[in-house]
């Protein structure tokens, strides 16, 4: 009998680490971060990359097609044939996040390096390595005879953007898909590299354009000083608004949710378990203090609460060319996370109430929420599925599962949660400490990668028994 867990690593050595590494060195920006995607063409370059090594390990009675709608990013969309009539949808994406600064010496976005276990560039962690890991859990299962549902991977293209494409190719490919009684998404994290962690959240996203105007063109500072309202003073008095600039907390009541006794007894549980852990792997500067030290308010914090980040800045020049100058205006870009359960529209609409109205010194304010995506909270596990996470976490990591709410989006959870809302879901991933997806240094942590190949193997095992 073929030993599952050398034959998956085997094929990881062997196959999938090089490819990864042809991957990171495509630089395939979501379409929000490259606006000539379709003409630069490392779209298509990263998803034949991938549909090509699928190719060669092909199953029997697999069928892999890349399918494209005009105009919309590519999805790679694969059906392999089972013993049972039910249906397992894997999930993951292609798309990669921009480069971000800071990178180590000896590091960069599009160069891979291996480092003590470790697969360093962008996009192999977040989530490139998705595809490998799911056809081979199921070729491992088919190598050992092992029966499974059929199984469908579906690899979109857009997910970085917020997965605006996703539901036209959802209602295209509607009666191939079917209805999936179990959903496995490879897109998510782990608060450690010692068990199989779940993801019970995601919070959902506003981000949007800050516009603030108050004159038509820049004029001397020792002119307008004094007299013009500074497009600075402004942007802070409406940031005071939407955040307590003390303590970080969101004023607005609109943005908040009741947190289910579950989820908070679920962060409880991680709390105890990791304590310090859960911040310690954060790139503090010496000495600078987290928002709040208690363990258990962090994970609320980053998994069930609104929070604020200001992710980009245009109409300031660099420091090196600043005159004095007056600056006309600023566009500031907002990232607001919301809680899983609230509704992203109501919240957008909230926000760009709170921030136009009544503008300071009548100057013009516009905001424009450009993605409102929603969040997601998991349907209750049931008895086999809560057995078969334990059971794979302890043979392949030690430990039982563990289950934490995530702070990021997966659009595409909310999307199918709500299409098919009598399945299943395992969400999951090997996004951990330090592997600082979306910035620099992201690492895909190899280890973890193998063990969570073969605790999916076990779960899609572990459906078909049940």
């Amino acid at each position: 009998m073929i030993n599952q867990q050398s034959f998956i690593e085997d094929i990881w050595n062997q196959s999938i680490i090089p490819t990864l590494m042809d991957y990171i060195r495509i630089p395939n920006k979501s379409p929000l971060f490259d606006a000539n995607w379709q003409k630069n063409g490392y779209m298509d370059q990263a998803i034949n990359l991938i549909a090509n090594w699928c190719h060669s390990h092909s199953l029997p009675g697999m069928k892999i097609d890349i399918v494209r709608l005009e105009g919309r990013t590519p999805i790679l969309f694969i059906d392999i044939p089972g013993q049972s009539d039910e249906t397992i949808l894997l999930y993951g994406h292609l798309d990669k996040q921009p480069e971000m600064s800071g990178w180590r010496t000896g590091l960069s976005p599009w160069q891979p390096v291996l480092q003590e276990q470790k697969l360093y560039g962008r996009g192999g962690a977040d989530d490139g390595y998705s595809t490998f890991a799911s056809l081979l859990a199921i070729k491992a299962l088919q190598a050992r005879q092992v029966p499974h549902a059929r199984c469908i991977i579906l690899i979109e293209s857009c997910e970085e953007s917020g997965s605006y494409d996703l539901p036209f190719y959802i209602d295209a490919l509607g009666t191939q898909i079917g209805s999936p009684s179990l959903i496995i998404c490879l897109d998510s994290g782990c608060a450690n590299y010692d068990q199989l962690w779940v993801t019970t959240s995601l919070r959902g996203v506003i981000t949007g354009t800050l516009d603030i105007n108050v004159l038509t063109a820049g004029i001397h500072s020792g002119q307008g000083s004094g007299v013009v309202p500074s497009c600075m003073m402004i942007l802070r008095q409406l940031l005071n608004r939407i955040e307590n600039e003390s303590s970080g907390k969101i004023l607005l009541e609109e943005l908040f949710v009741d947190i289910p006794s579950d989820r908070l007894q679920q962060a409880q549980q991680m709390a105890d378990a990791l304590k310090q852990e859960v911040y310690a792997s954060y790139p503090f500067q010496k000495n600078v203090r987290a928002l709040t030290e208690d363990t258990f308010e962090q994970i609320l914090n980053r998994t069930w609460r609104p929070a604020l980040s200001i992710t980009g800045c245009d109409g300031l020049p660099s420091t090196d060319n600043a005159g004095n100058v007056t600056i006309p205006s600023l566009k500031i870009k907002l990232s607001i996370r919301i809680p899983p359960t609230l509704n992203p529209m109501h919240a957008a609409d909230s926000l760009k109430k709170t921030l136009e109205s009544d503008p300071p010194f009548n100057a013009k304010i516009i905001f424009n929420a450009n993605v409102q995506s929603p969040g997601w909270n998991a349907p209750t596990s049931i008895s086999w599925l809560t057995d078969a996470l334990n059971q794979a976490s302890n043979q392949y990591f030690g430990q039982n599962a563990m289950y934490m709410g995530e702070g990021g989006s997966i659009p595409f959870m909310g999307m199918l949660g709500e299409k098919f809302p009598q399945a299943q879901f395992v969400i999951t991933g090997v996004l951990g400490p330090e592997s600082n997806a979306h910035g620099p240094n992201e690492f895909l942590h190899i280890p973890t990668a193998k063990k969570l190949t073969c605790c999916i193997a076990d779960i899609i095992a572990s459906h078909y028994q049940n």
